[in-house]
């Protein structure tokens, strides 16, 4: 994907390969997007989501994830890989600190100026990261979820998936790093739910349930918003780009 006015760069984070976009014209102290992608997806598949919010004038930094691009392949759609999805997020989670150590360090990020934003799998990465990161600025969730515990019970049932020693033994982690129960350590921290009302990989109704306790939490209701489409299934439409650039415009532009 070629973009006019933006530097596209591949890079290696310790171990963990990404892509950077910026604007050509470099600066220092860069407002700065971590974008997570989806399960099955990959670093290069959202370089055309990344290059909108680079063009706006942020540094987007997107990584590969475990299992993902460059970082190796599953077969996505079986079963028994089903308990990979967790690990994967909570492998994201772990990665946060040297992905954004390096992002100041290296990249000119401004600290004071980090947004995490994802798709799907991504949005669950995103959310998990926010939680227990309150130095970041603020945080967009396309398609995924805060609300891990219900959102894995809805897939249990969809998917049939077998407890074996190991997904209990999972289970407890998602617990432990569960955003919904880390609702104190969100409190009015700028927060965008975007979400397909038909969505058919992650239903609507965790991500609801944990909008309405945040809201009513919040003393700052402005700075929580859930936007939910109509008849949208599993997709990111362009309505939720312009929303997702509307927010950071917001929440992320101003030091």
């Amino acid at each position: 994907m070629i973009f006019n006015n933006i530097d596209q760069e591949k890079i290696m984070i310790g171990g963990i390969p990404a892509i950077v976009l910026r604007p050509a014209k470099h600066f220092e102290n860069y407002p700065t997007v971590v974008f997570y992608h989806g399960w099955s997806s990959k670093k290069e598949f959202q370089v055309f989501r990344g290059g909108i919010l680079a063009e706006l004038g942020y540094q987007v930094i997107i990584p590969d994830a475990i299992h993902h691009g460059e970082r190796g392949t599953l077969e996505y759609g079986e079963l028994e890989n089903s308990g990979f999805f967790w690990e994967v997020v909570l492998n994201n989670l772990k990665e946060w600190k040297q992905i954004i150590n390096y992002a100041t360090e290296e990249l000119k990020a401004d600290p004071d100026r980090i947004a995490v934003t994802g798709h799907s799998m991504g949005g669950f990465t995103a959310a998990g990261i926010f939680a227990e990161n309150p130095d970041i600025r603020t945080c967009v969730v396309l398609n995924g979820s805060f609300n891990w515990l219900e959102s894995n019970e809805e897939f249990k049932r969809r998917l049939n998936v077998h407890m074996t020693k190991e997904f209990k033994k999972l289970e407890k982690e998602i617990q432990s790093k569960n955003p919904a129960g880390k609702i104190d350590s969100m409190m009015d921290r700028p927060i965008l739910i975007l979400h397909g009302e038909a969505d058919s990989m992650v239903e609507i109704t965790p991500q609801r349930e944990i909008f309405e306790k945040l809201r009513n939490a919040y003393s700052k209701k402005e700075n929580i918003k859930m936007t939910s489409y109509p008849k949208l299934d599993h997709f990111v439409t362009t309505n939720m780009l312009e929303e997702m650039c509307n927010w950071f415009s917001e929440n992320l532009t101003e030091v």
